[in-house]
């Protein structure tokens, strides 16, 4: 029989499932090498956010099939070296987005009427009204940064309690804001005219301290803030400074950058205008056992030899499909990731076609792979290969697919075109072997490079001196250059140029290439490692 580790509280509904065809030893606590030394003997592993996941837990467990976390991040999981050994990870996306969303607006509402500070005064023998005079949500304005499936609820719920909503979500459609009640709006428009702001992103390079000193300064010295995302999304130290100044009114955390926050942080210095919860977001009994129910369903039938419905590193299909279809679907992933960043992070549309033998096989599997890739700058671990359609269609991307089973400079190859806030762009990319992948084409130039990690795109005028003037002017900036190569149709015509440079792009750069003579355009896109 086999055997499932649970190293994490876990609801008894979820360990009901689990012994259906497993045994089932839970044991919490553990330190991180006790959980090494166990691991060869199990085929499964569940857990919360309690135990971090290593390489060397994974590598430890040879039987190990599948690593179940019950709940949304899966930021305490080691994903590609649970890639590479082929063990699933999956997760409960949707399991506490209710329990999440109604804890936001429990918190907005306490802080707009000062329950904590009120109900405190109250236990310590005071009876002071006068204090706590707070302010309606009725007819005020909301602005929810970030429109997913906490954010959506959350704005259906206040447009119910008759608020006016403002919407900031570089990945979603104008119309789907609309379908949800919300005015799409840029970030700096919201902060400004927003009497609530709240933030529903994930943690990210470019989201780390997206509101700093200078967004706070931005907001209305009556505007109140709400973190039920994650920690870091706000700089705390700006965040104190601003409460304590008068700047904005008032703020409610429940999510900070270093958990559990410090006995000294600054936060906790604060009087009324702050409102903080220990991360309570997903802490309801209900979402509890959803999560449980939810991820103890996938291990088990995982067990039984059935795919999992929410696989985050690997799709869910047959394990024969899956083998001959891994190089395509790196190559979707790859050139849908790399079409969506030319295209812009607001993408409208994208067309998905099929060349030569690859148009003889399965689709679906290279459309959502194509998909996971678009959304993975702005979703990060939340796109899987299962949700990846969901949340395109949620955020209004059309996507077309067409086949051409005509035989072209490589035996099977796909072309993307995708529309978005950039303009159109277009990429083709074919395997060179087995698995090695080529971008071919680029917004209908021809070009023969493989993918790295940091990149740059331009369209420039095809005449001497211009290769020159950027080498020129990258090596003033001290970025090596790993690779070059020029796409053209024409001499002295219109040409695509792609960059492969061996460190991250200095900010600015890209505006300074724009300047070159001859420079119609340029892009820098960074892809997974």
């Amino acid at each position: 029989m086999p055997k499932v580790l649970v190293s994490d509280p876990i609801d008894q509904v979820g360990l009901a499932i689990l012994a259906q065809v497993a045994q089932v030893d839970v044991k919490t606590g553990l330190a991180p090498e006790d959980l090494v030394r166990i691991m060869p003997e199990y085929d499964a592993l569940m857990i919360r956010s309690g135990t971090r996941v290593t390489k060397e837990m994974i590598d430890a467990g040879t039987q190990l099939k599948i690593i179940g976390r019950a709940g949304v991040g899966v930021d305490n999981v080691d994903i590609p070296a649970a890639t590479r050994r082929g063990v699933l990870v999956v997760n409960s996306p949707e399991g506490n987005t209710v329990a999440a969303a109604e804890h936001t607006l429990a918190m907005m509402l306490s802080l707009a009427r000062y329950i904590p500070a009120a109900h405190m005064s109250l236990h310590q023998g005071a009876w002071d009204r006068a204090s706590f005079t707070g302010v309606e949500v009725y007819k005020k304005t909301l602005g929810v940064v970030g429109l997913g499936k906490i954010g959506s609820h959350v704005a259906q719920v206040a447009r119910a309690l008759g608020m006016k909503l403002l919407a900031y979500d570089p990945y979603l459609s104008r119309e789907r804001a609309e379908q949800l009640g919300c005015r799409l709006v840029e970030l700096d428009l919201l902060l400004q005219e927003s009497d609530f702001v709240t933030l529903h992103l994930p943690k990210t390079p470019e989201t780390s301290h997206l509101i700093d000193a200078a967004a706070l300064a931005k907001m209305k010295p009556t505007a109140r803030l709400i973190n039920c995302a994650r920690g870091g999304i706000v700089d705390e130290v700006a965040l104190a400074e601003a409460l304590g100044s008068g700047q904005i009114a008032g703020a409610a955390l429940d999510v900070y950058e270093v958990e559990p926050l410090a006995a000294d942080s600054p936060l906790r210095q604060l009087d009324k205008s702050l409102v903080l919860t220990p991360h309570l977001g997903a802490s309801t009994e209900e979402a509890q056992v959803n999560v449980a129910i939810d991820v103890a369903e996938q291990i088990r039938d995982v067990l039984l030899g059935l795919p999992a419905r929410t696989a985050v590193n690997i799709p869910g299909l047959r394990p024969d499909v899956l083998e001959k279809m891994r190089p395509y679907l790196q190559l979707a992933e790859t050139l849908g990731n790399l079409v969506g960043q030319l295209a812009g992070g607001r993408v409208d549309s994208l067309t998905v076609r099929l060349q030569g033998e690859l148009a003889t096989n399965e689709s679906q599997p290279v459309v959502v792979a194509a998909l996971k890739g678009l959304l993975s700058p702005a979703l990060r671990e939340r796109v899987n290969y299962v949700n990846a359609s969901l949340e395109a269609r949620e955020r209004g991307v059309r996507v077309i697919e067409t086949r051409d089973a005509s035989q072209r400079d490589y035996a099977g190859s796909l072309h993307l075109c995708a529309r978005g806030t950039l303009g159109e762009h277009s990429v083709t990319g074919a395997l060179l072997g087995e698995s090695e992948i080529r971008i071919t084409n680029v917004d209908d130039f021809p070009i023969n490079v493989p993918p790295s990690r940091y990149m740059i795109f331009n369209l420039h005028r095809d005449f001497p001196g211009i290769i020159g003037n950027i080498g020129s002017l990258l090596g003033s900036f001290n970025v090596n250059i790993a690779s070059m190569q020029v796409g053209r149709k024409i001499v002295r015509g219109d040409a695509v140029m792609v960059l492969s440079i061996d460190d991250p792009l200095p900010e600015n750069l890209i505006q300074e290439i724009r300047k070159i003579p001859g420079i119609k355009d340029a892009y820098t896109v960074v892809l997974p490692d």
